[in-house]
C-alpha cells in the first residue's frame, strides 16, 4: 500500500469487512468486499453501497455565482431549476477535457459541483483562476461524505429511512432530505445505469449513515460495492471515465457527450474550438465494440484494420451482466459506424470485433413521479 494515502470516513469500517483496499488517486479505497462480479450482479439484481467520499465537491456561491459555472461549463445552467443536477464538462481553451462533473443549482446563488477524485485539487485551481465573476468558491470535500444506493431496491432501502416520499424525486433531481434523522442532501442520479440515490451528509455521520443503510437492506441482501464493480458496471452503460476515455486530449464531442454541450448558449471557455469542430465533424470518435473472437480488451490495446493503426481501446471488460467481452476505444472516424468490424491487438494476437450500439446493457433508472 502507497504511504501517505487519505482516508474516507468509513476507512475503518472497510477493513472491518475485510475489503481489499487499493490506492486510488490518492485515496486507501476498496477495490472489492465479496468479489466484484458478486458486487456487480448484487447491484443489477437488488442494491449495493458505495462509499464515493473521495470525490470532490465543490461550491460557488454569491451574486454571480450563476454567471461563473456558465461560463466555466459546457451546459446549459440557465434551464436549470433549484434542486435540479446536470452532466456537464470543464474544458480548456483547446477543447480538451479539464473534468466531467455534475452541477447541482441549489439556490439562484449556489452550486455544488461534483468533481472527479483525482481532479479535485486541478478543478478547484482552475475555477478559481477564471473567476472573473469573484463568486465564493468553497471546497468542501473534506466537511461531507458521500454514498451511492444503487440497485432496483434503491428506494426501498432508503425509503425505510426518510419520512419524504422518495419516488417523488426526479431523475436528476436532489433535495435536502432526512437520513436516519441526518439531515442529507439526496439526489436520483449514480454511475450503474440502475435506479439509485447519492447522498451527501456531515462526514462526522458516516459510520452512522452506513450502519442504518444496511439494517435496512438486510433483507435484500444489499451488500458493499467497491471500485472494481464500480468500474465495470460504468463501462457496460459506457459511462466515462476521467484518465481513460476523457482527457486534456479529447474533447466532449470525439467522446460522444455533444448533448452535454450548449453551442447555443452565452460564452463559455473552450466554446470557439468546439463550435469549429462541430461545423468540420470530428476526426475520431468514441465508440463501444464487443468481441467477435475470444478475449478480454484492456485500456491502451491497438485497434487495426488490417495493417493500420486506426484507434485505441479505452476501457474493457468480460461483462458480468452480458457474458461478453466489450469495451470502449477511440477509432478513426471512418471506422465508427455500427457492425464495421476491426481487428483488437491482445498480447500481440489479433482479434475480431464490431462497433456495437450502447448502452451494452438497458438503463433501468426511474423518473420519479
Amino acid at each position: 500500500m502507497e504511504e501517505g494515502l487519505k482516508k474516507t470516513p468509513l476507512n475503518s469500517v472497510h477493513k472491518r469487512l475485510g475489503a481489499k483496499l487499493v490506492g486510488f488517486a490518492g485515496w486507501e479505497m476498496p477495490l472489492q468486499f465479496s468479489g466484484i462480479i458478486d458486487e456487480h450482479l448484487s447491484v443489477r439484481s437488488s442494491a449495493g453501497v458505495f462509499d464515493v467520499s473521495h470525490m470532490g465537491r465543490i461550491e460557488i456561491r454569491g451574486e454571480k455565482a450563476a454567471s461563473l459555472v456558465q461560463r466555466l461549463t459546457t451546459n446549459d445552467v440557465a434551464k436549470m431549476g433549484n434542486g435540479q443536477v446536470h452532466y456537464s464538462l470543464l474544458c480548456y481553451p483547446d477543447g480538451g477535457i479539464v473534468d466531467d462533473i455534475t452541477v447541482y443549482k441549489i439556490e439562484d446563488d449556489r452550486f455544488m459541483l461534483c468533481a472527479n477524485a483525482v481532479n479535485k485539487d486541478k478543478d478547484f485551481s482552475w475555477i478559481r483562476e477564471n473567476n472573473k465573476e469573484k463568486a465564493d468558491i468553497i471546497d468542501t470535500s473534506d466537511e461531507s461524505c458521500q454514498l451511492a444506493v444503487q440497485g432496483e431496491k434503491a428506494e426501498e432501502v432508503l425509503q425505510k429511512l426518510s419520512d419524504t416520499k422518495l419516488s417523488s424525486l426526479g431523475y436528476f433531481c436532489f433535495g435536502t432530505v432526512k437520513i436516519d434523522g441526518v439531515e442529507a442532501i439526496v439526489s436520483r442520479t449514480g454511475y450503474t445505469g440502475e435506479d439509485g440515490f447519492e447522498i451527501y451528509f456531515s462526514h462526522s455521520k458516516a459510520e452512522k449513515i452506513w450502519d442504518a443503510v444496511f439494517e435496512a437492506g438486510e433483507r435484500f441482501n444489499i451488500k458493499p460495492v467497491g471500485f472494481g464493480a464500480r468500474d465495470t458496471l460504468r463501462i457496460e452503460m459506457k459511462y466515462l471515465l476521467y484518465g481513460n476515455d476523457i482527457d486534456s486530449k479529447t474533447t466532449p464531442l470525439e467522446a460522444g457527450v455533444g448533448w452535454a454541450v450548449k453551442l447555443g448558449k452565452g460564452d463559455f471557455i473552450g466554446k470557439e474550438v468546439l463550435l469549429r469542430q462541430k461545423e468540420k465533424g470530428v476526426t475520431k470518435k468514441l465508440i463501444g465494440f464487443e468481441l467477435i473472437d475470444r478475449g478480454i480488451p484492456r485500456s491502451g490495446y491497438p485497434l487495426y484494420d488490417k495493417d493500420v493503426k486506426v484507434g485505441t481501446v479505452t476501457s474493457g471488460i468480460m461483462s458480468p451482466s452480458l457474458k461478453k467481452p466489450v469495451g470502449m476505444g477511440y477509432l478513426d472516424i471512418g471506422y465508427s459506424n455500427i457492425d464495421t468490424v476491426f481487428d483488437v491487438e491482445i498480447r500481440g494476437k489479433r482479434v475480431k470485433a464490431k462497433v456495437v450500439q450502447t448502452p451494452f446493457y438497458k438503463s433501468r433508472v426511474k423518473a420519479g413521479h
